[in-house]
């Protein structure tokens, strides 16, 4: 998978080549990562790429041609994702989808964003992190690779434990526990200690979905349960309604 950044602060990019996944994807040629700094297409003397938006307003804008430029010595044509709150929230099924194209290119904004003209003609798909605004697209595009690249086979020590994280089967996960087995009078859940799987497999079912319930209780709209987990989460509801 080809991974092209085009930015105004390249250096920002390459820091986050160095560490964790990244790192470890770039070292076994799982992915290439291209850092394109947007100031190297300027047309001005001073490398400059922003400029006053028409019609007035605060702040600055980061101008059509550099970022056309950029995106043309790519080459191939790749898929060009804008990092925008305006962009369609970030989940699995995007990354999913971004897992199956071989080259993409993410455009990081700054300042009041980017010409409106870049977005309408040569932007595939505008993408958000949040509804929140931060400084500028670099770090929203890190989350993004972050959360992609941890997808790809290879990559993570142990791609199962990737794909039974949190929201990857529409719900939360379940509490984990490390040793000791009893610290500060508080114990290890006994069902974990006995090393029944079947029962240790229904326990962390029951706890994925009451953890659902009790923290986002808008994502279990979205999730076919079986009989077993209407079982397991009036089990759930329960037992907290006894305590």
């Amino acid at each position: 998978m080809i991974i092209n950044f085009i930015t105004i602060f390249p250096e920002f990019a390459e820091s986050f080549t160095t560490f964790g996944l990244i790192k470890k994807a770039l070292k076994k040629n799982l992915i290439k990562f291209n850092i394109i700094p947007l100031r190297d297409f300027s047309n001005d003397s001073h490398n400059r790429v922003d400029d006053k938006p028409y019609g007035g307003g605060p702040g600055m804008l980061l101008r059509y041609e550099p970022i056309k430029k950029a995106i043309d010595s790519v080459g191939n044509h790749p898929y060009n994702i804008y990092l925008s709150p305006q962009g369609k929230k970030i989940d699995k099924d995007i990354l999913h989808k971004f897992l199956n194209i071989p080259e993409i290119t993410l455009i990081c904004g700054r300042y009041e964003g980017i010409d409106q003209r870049i977005i309408d003609n040569h932007i595939d798909e505008e993408i958000s992190i949040g509804d929140y605004v931060i400084s500028g697209g670099e770090l929203a595009a890190m989350v993004m690779i972050e959360a992609l690249v941890r997808r790809i086979p290879g990559v993570p020590e142990d791609i199962d434990s990737i794909l039974s994280e949190s929201f990857e089967d529409g719900i939360l996960d379940y509490p984990q526990f490390s040793r000791p087995e009893t610290i500060n009078g508080i114990s290890v859940p006994e069902v974990l200690l006995k090393g029944n799987h079947e029962d240790i497999r229904k326990w962390r079912r029951k706890m994925s979905l009451g953890a659902t319930f009790s923290k986002r209780p808008d994502l279990l709209k979205n999730v076919k349960l079986t009989k077993e987990d209407d079982k397991l989460l009036k089990e759930y509801v329960d037992e907290r309604k006894n305590k």
